[in-house]
């Protein structure tokens, strides 16, 4: 049988995730010099470096058993898996945002918002029994208000210096986001112990 393998968000996340790793007892030298590698022995796993969005893939797939990836990709996904534990890393928020001094929710006209989070905004203005026209932005969002494209916009804030910067403001907090492990149906059944065992010594290490 393989060795388990933990699929991981490359970047910020990747990072936090050795730091927890280390933490477990885990040997990850081959991971912190990775070189342009792209599947690496940790300990007894073999850790798969990838695109958030990727992470679910491979998780939902089974060729990844487990993956940490943020709930901002969760929340947009509509894969087949269990989220299974809050990582309490990577925190930050979804939230709406205008122009300063925009009051968004006057008025009767469909307002318009750009976002790279379709599903997740459609969720929201739904839950607000809203109307509105959402247009899928790739780079920066903060753009579309300011060319008047959109009203607003829903986006990841961390500090909110970005939207200071451009003469926006956060309207309301949608959902606060971290990063969150994932676990594919089929391995949980199939390798429950393992994976508990895993689990379980990443549990103990975000303790630490």
């Amino acid at each position: 049988m393989r060795r388990l393998r933990l699929a991981l968000t490359k970047g910020r996340l990747e990072k936090k995730s050795v730091e927890l790793f280390e933490k477990m007892g885990l040997d990850c030298s081959e991971i912190i010099n990775k070189g342009r590698r792209l599947i690496l022995p940790v300990g007894d796993y073999d850790a798969v470096l990838a695109k958030a969005a990727d992470v679910i893939t491979y998780v939902e797939h089974g060729v990844c058993d487990i993956g940490i990836v943020g709930k901002d990709t969760i929340a947009e996904s509509s894969g087949e898996f269990y989220e299974v534990m809050d990582l309490e890393i990577g925190k930050c928020n979804f939230a709406l945002a205008t122009k300063k001094g925009t009051d968004f929710f006057g008025g009767y006209n469909v307002k318009r918002v750009a976002t790279k989070y379709p599903a997740v905004a459609s969720a929201y203005f739904e839950s607000k029994g809203m109307d509105v026209q959402i247009i899928k932005i790739e780079g920066s969002v903060e753009l579309a208000p300011l060319l008047e494209l959109t009203d607003a916009i829903v986006d990841i804030v961390e500090t909110g210096s970005t939207l200071k910067e451009n003469g926006l403001e956060v309207v309301e907090t949608i959902m606060p986001i971290s990063a969150r492990v994932i676990v594919n149906v089929a391995s949980l059944k199939l390798r429950k112990a393992e994976i508990e065992d895993f689990l379980k010594a990443l549990e103990d290490a975000k303790k630490k």
